[in-house]
């Protein structure tokens, strides 16, 4: 696994936050170091689990403090960032452990989780609270959430035949290890144009396929993106329909993506984006939505560009003269 290694860019200048991160830093570096002993034991993983915990509540509490002392305008929405992964994130990764019996994989997959949390977040809601960055702002979708994820865990309980939990509804485009990607336009009534973004692990991909044909391995080569669309495809339709999306929209191999297209596309801004969790691995699921303008009002708009331009060189002359 990569090293969770604290670097001097995640300070932001408060010593009390920045020392808390430091050791956030250690504690995930421990933890790594324990998952890669042979001799560890269950006992060694739920202690060292335990403390990051505690010492996690602790910092956001500081944290927390702290913007509410200089009056942080963003401050509920940072708050509500720290719940979300209190109650949502850490409850599922550890619910995984224990189901597994704290297996080695189980454990380095909560380590991977929080150490690209910890730093995405370092990154860019703590360094906005002292204006080095921007916090992400977006539409309030709080209340489309939980729909949105009933249909995800539904449609994925349906292809995969595998219980998916929503561990994540800030997800902020942490590598999910060895992923496909893939994204859809739909064009909607009212010159509105949605697109969704889809993430899987390569394990989720397999069981799909493993459902419609005897296959034990992803195929190489072309056939590996015929295959991946085959179950993009099947999500898609499924989760179109969150949006009233009934013509069937074809995907073709330019929909699937690289990692590093998926992440640039991601960095456009999706006001959602959720990140599930199951046993065969991480699904992530994006939207976003814009308004398309009419033809009509794109011809205006160009025609009134057209007149000022022409007004401007009228007035030039026309006051210099005077």
């Amino acid at each position: 696994m990569e090293q969770a290694v604290w670097d001097e860019k995640f300070n932001i200048g408060v010593e009390v936050i920045d020392k808390a991160h430091a050791k956030l830093f250690r504690i995930v570096k421990k933890l790594l170091d324990i998952s890669e002993d042979a001799k560890a034991n269950q006992h060694a993983y739920k202690e060292g689990i335990k403390y990051l915990e505690t010492y996690t509540m602790k910092h956001f509490s500081e944290e927390e403090a702290y913007m509410r002392s200089i009056r942080y305008g963003a401050y509920g929405q940072h708050k509500r960032i720290h719940d979300n992964f209190r109650d949502k994130t850490l409850i599922s990764l550890k619910r995984d452990m224990e189901l597994s019996g704290y297996s080695l994989l189980s454990v380095q997959r909560f380590i991977k989780i929080m150490s690209n949390w910890l730093a995405e977040h370092i990154m860019g809601e703590d360094q906005a609270i002292v204006g080095r960055s921007v916090p992400r702002r977006g539409y309030d979708i709080s209340s489309q959430i939980p729909v949105i994820a009933r249909t995800v865990c539904r449609t994925t309980l349906d292809l995969f035949q595998v219980e998916t939990t929503l561990i994540s509804a800030e997800y902020k485009g942490q590598n999910i290890g060895n992923g496909f990607y893939c994204r859809q336009l739909y064009d909607l009534e009212g010159g509105i144009r949605l697109q969704l973004l889809l993430g899987l692990e390569a394990p989720l991909i397999l069981r799909g396929l493993n459902r419609s044909a005897e296959m034990q391995a992803i195929p190489e080569g072309p056939a590996a993106n015929e295959a991946c669309l085959s179950v993009f495809g099947q999500l898609f339709q499924d989760m179109g329909k969150l949006f009233r999306v009934e013509e069937e929209y074809e995907l073709k191999k330019e929909n699937l993506m690289s990692r590093n297209e998926f992440r640039t596309d991601f960095m456009k801004g999706y006001p959602c984006s959720l990140l599930f969790s199951s046993r065969l691995g991480y699904l992530i699921f994006c939207y976003r939505s814009w308004r398309i303008p009419s033809q009509a009002a794109t011809a205006a708009a160009e025609k009134e560009k057209a007149a000022g331009r022409t007004a401007g060189r009228r007035g030039g002359p026309q006051s210099a003269v005077s």
